[in-house]
């Protein structure tokens, strides 16, 4: 069964009133419209995910905030304690996103120095302690090389069906390694397909792409150039970014521009080349979005985060192509 999420932005340039204004209404025709959750990103710039993810349950019903969890932000008793206070108080669950930091100079500026591959292995022993103390009823030791955790216990109980989702995100060995130990799902920005050859590793896993289906072909593409013109400055500033990230997913997809350009083709990454996004686009009829879609799901792929839709009628039209791929 195809689980969908949504993300909501969390880099307020609008007053506060406004921002909140918007989540609101946002989070609530998400809800409406049958979506799991919403994801809540993490970086040195962005609203705290906790905070942010405590103002969406305290707004909706249903909706399961995804919060991307970067351990250099927030010890994993802390997450864990987090976790249980949610469940304890509102009786709602929360899944995580564990994420390693992509941006050198945000970790520099917290004096992170470790390098990508052993962010991985932290995250590892990380997802491990928080799993313990929300699974376990006595008390959880763990002597590692990120971590030392002596008879930690929390103080309020915690109901297993509350127990998060777990996904890794990233687009390197690593990533795919921290997985694997953690039995954890994957979340990454997609490249097309056939740059992972037979490999097997979405199964069980999650993409995150931006869609704009409608009708016919024309009535996509005409929106999609209107919501992502030509943007020379854009470009200049992702070739710059492209350079500073060490996020393998970011490096693949400015490898994949570099050599394949952004031909208006279902699979689109102008929106990336031009840094309005992070993730591809998917452009078109309900049926060539579709089959770009059922392309990932029949290797395995189980998630979609989509890129904030612009309202709940743009949220329909992707839904029409999400409900077809699934059908297929």
């Amino acid at each position: 069964m195809l689980t969908v999420y949504t993300s909501f932005p969390t880099d307020p340039d609008v007053p506060p009133e406004e921002y909140r204004r918007t989540l609101l209404d946002k989070c609530r025709w998400i809800e409406q419209a049958g979506c799991r959750g919403v994801l809540v990103h993490t970086d040195n710039r962005s609203v705290d995910p906790w905070s942010a993810a405590q103002f969406l349950l305290e707004n909706t019903e249903r909706l399961v905030p995804l919060i991307a969890v970067n351990p250099v932000y927030t010890h994993p008793f802390a997450a864990a304690r987090a976790i249980s206070t949610i469940g304890y108080l509102y009786h709602r669950q929360v899944d995580l996103n564990l994420v390693s930091g992509g941006f050198p100079s945000h970790l520099r500026e917290l004096g992170c120095g470790i390098d990508h591959d052993e962010r991985y292995d932290r995250i590892t022993e990380y997802s491990q302690i928080v799993t313990r103390l929300l699974s376990d009823e006595g008390t959880v030791s763990h002597a590692g090389k990120h971590y030392t955790v002596k008879g930690a216990k929390l103080g309020m109980p915690f109901d297993a069906e509350l127990m998060p989702r777990i996904y890794v995100s990233g687009g390197s060995e690593a990533s795919l390694e921290a997985r694997r130990q953690l039995g954890a799902g994957w979340l990454t920005y997609p490249r097309l397909l056939g740059r992972y050859g037979d490999s097997g590793v979405f199964k069980g896993g999650g993409i995150r792409f931006g869609i704009i289906a409608r009708p016919t072909s024309e009535q996509a593409w005409s929106l999609a150039h209107a919501r992502f013109p030509h943007d020379e400055g854009g470009e200049a500033l992702h070739d710059w970014v492209a350079q500073q990230a060490e996020s393998r997913w970011h490096r693949n997809l400015a490898d994949d521009v570099r050599r394949s350009g952004v031909l208006d083709q279902v699979y689109w990454l102008y929106p990336f080349r031009a840094y309005h996004t992070f993730c591809p686009y998917l452009v078109g009829d309900y049926a060539e979005v579709a089959a770009a879609l059922a392309e990932y799901f029949n290797v395995g792929v189980n998630t979609i985060i989509l890129n904030t839709p612009e309202d709940a009628e743009d949220l329909e039209h992707i839904l029409v192509a999400l409900r077809l791929a699934s059908a297929s």
